[in-house]
């Protein structure tokens, strides 16, 4: 349970990140870099952070949270709290009470098994009126100016809802309102007490709604607080055009999410931890920090919202240990998948405070009944590639799906932190025809890359040494023997202070 609602007034002193807080411009192949980090070893490290036959978490490195994702140039990029803020500045045995958090972590995938981390959104110089920032929701349009537009709106800690903008969904962000959007004086909100954890979506006219809402209202009971809210947006998503209206949501807590479904509107959320007082309608309450949903055609008419059950278990009933819970159920290249968040990652590392960190599943939806079986979360998440990667194509050399002694960098990047790190890429398609292709690598610093196939300990296909201290190189570098087909990669830096930030395969020259 979110923790901070006895010192929503507190400001914090905001420390820097270790992580790259901006996204970097891309280096031509001379151009000078910064030196490499003085102390990279200062993120404690474990060389096993995760299960390599597991899909989930999405990272091995980074604690992250209520993750929210938009599709772009057929890649989905997930926003979420930045766990790893607090993990910084407080330590790993101490509670994470969120209020040191005010920057948002950013990963993408184009396949749901490989993934990049982008380095982080900074709220606190973008919005420095913010308390804290949390959960996220974000959508995007192609608008007059012919660019596609990126609105991300967050919780300012528990007292309102805040919005930031782009272009491109790595920023640069920036902050068109200077102030929230909502708060509990927002004019024709009442009572509601804690106006946080936005969920938005566009229908399919391209008009924004927003829901939010937490806390209880005066009148509120356990099983019925009273205070999920709705509101249309206005044209510019920036204001509104419609009263706020109630969504009556039985044992509401947090975590406001919104999909539409042909012209079905799907609002799911987090129930409370309340003692239930007996069934809803024809259907047994819900679990207690579980998602639930509710459906309508018409959504600011608080009367025509159908309760419709529990559709994604708290991660203590899925074998995980309990916490707090935030989903984002989104359609992606065919499938639809739950994005949500547990504390595997911290219990795989021996953390003992409450970091958390998003993992991915295949869901079933029933778009026609709009109708969410209930299931829960999985160690195994998704293993199976959408759209495998191509070899002969430039990939980021920060993309993953497990990983040891790296920290991934802004612009794709690693960085090893010890002799021996290594990253995994699930799934690499090779040209049909068995070739031997040369291994090109985009480097700095010193040492050895060795490709490894299908496993860690697999056959090495290409090996690349490089000795470039002052600015990044392309090394090219001959494969060692013929390959073929689908396989996974295994790439393993013989020394700590190496930095990498693409790769691909070639035909030779």
């Amino acid at each position: 349970m979110k923790q901070v609602f006895r010192s929503l007034a507190a400001v914090f002193l905001f420390l820097s990140m270790i992580f790259p807080v901006a996204v970097l411009a891309q280096l031509s192949e001379t151009e000078a870099v910064p030196s490499l980090p003085a102390d990279p070893l200062s993120v404690s490290v474990a060389m096993q952070q995760k299960r390599t036959v597991h899909g989930n978490p999405i990272s091995a490195e980074v604690f992250c949270a209520d993750p929210t994702a938009v599709e772009y140039n057929g890649r989905l990029y997930v926003y979420g709290t930045n766990d790893h803020q607090q993990y910084l500045e407080k330590g790993p045995d101490a509670e994470n009470t969120y209020e040191r958090i005010k920057s948002f972590a950013v990963f993408s995938t184009a396949d749901m098994v490989n993934w990049t981390y982008h380095g982080t959104i900074d709220t606190a110089s973008i919005a420095p009126w913010i308390i804290a920032s949390w959960a996220p929701s974000v959508v995007s349009r192609v608008e007059e100016d012919g660019l596609t537009h990126f609105y991300l709106y967050f919780s300012n800690s528990g007292c309102g809802v805040g919005v930031l903008t782009a272009t491109d969904p790595l920023g640069p962000w920036s902050d068109p309102l200077g102030h929230s959007l909502i708060t509990p004086n927002t004019p024709g909100l009442r009572d509601c007490p804690v106006p946080f954890d936005p969920g938005v979506c566009l229908d399919k006219n391209g008009t924004g709604w927003l829901a939010f809402g937490g806390g209880t209202a005066p009148e509120g009971t356990d099983a019925m607080p009273g205070t999920a809210r709705i509101v249309r947006l206005g044209p510019d998503l920036l204001s509104f055009d419609s009263e706020f209206a109630e969504i009556p949501a039985p044992y509401f807590f947090e975590a406001s999410e919104l999909n539409v479904l042909g012209d079905t509107f799907v609002y799911t959320y987090c129930t409370n931890w309340k003692e239930r007082s007996g069934p809803v309608g024809d259907l047994p309450a819900p679990a207690a920090a579980c998602m639930a949903y509710m459906t309508t055609k018409t959504p600011l008419d608080p009367a025509s919202w159908l309760y419709r059950g529990g559709c994604f278990k708290n991660p203590g009933q899925s074998g995980f240990d309990y916490s707090n819970n935030h989903t984002h159920m989104h359609f992606f290249k065919g499938q639809w998948y739950m994005l949500y968040h547990t504390m595997a990652l911290k219990k795989f590392m021996g953390v003992r405070g409450g970091y958390r960190s998003i993992c991915a599943d295949p869901v079933r939806v029933d778009e026609t009944a709009a109708a969410i079986p209930l299931t829960g979360g999985t160690m195994a998440g998704v293993t199976s590639s959408t759209e495998p990667a191509d070899v002969l194509k430039a990939q980021d050399a920060a993309m993953h799906f497990d990983a040891a002694g790296i920290r991934p960098g802004a612009e794709g990047r690693l960085f090893t932190q010890q002799a021996g790190a290594w990253t995994g890429v699930r799934q690499a398609a090779f040209p049909e025809a068995e070739t031997t292709l040369d291994f090109l690598l985009r480097a700095q610093g010193k040492g050895t890359v060795e490709v490894h196939l299908d496993a860690l300990n697999g056959p090495v296909i290409a090996r690349a040494s490089f000795d470039s201290r002052n600015a990044f190189s392309v090394i090219r570098a001959e494969g060692l023997c013929p390959v073929s087909g689908v396989h996974d990669l295994f790439f393993v830096f013989s020394d700590a202070f190496m930095l990498a930030s693409s790769w691909q395969f070639a035909y030779p020259e």
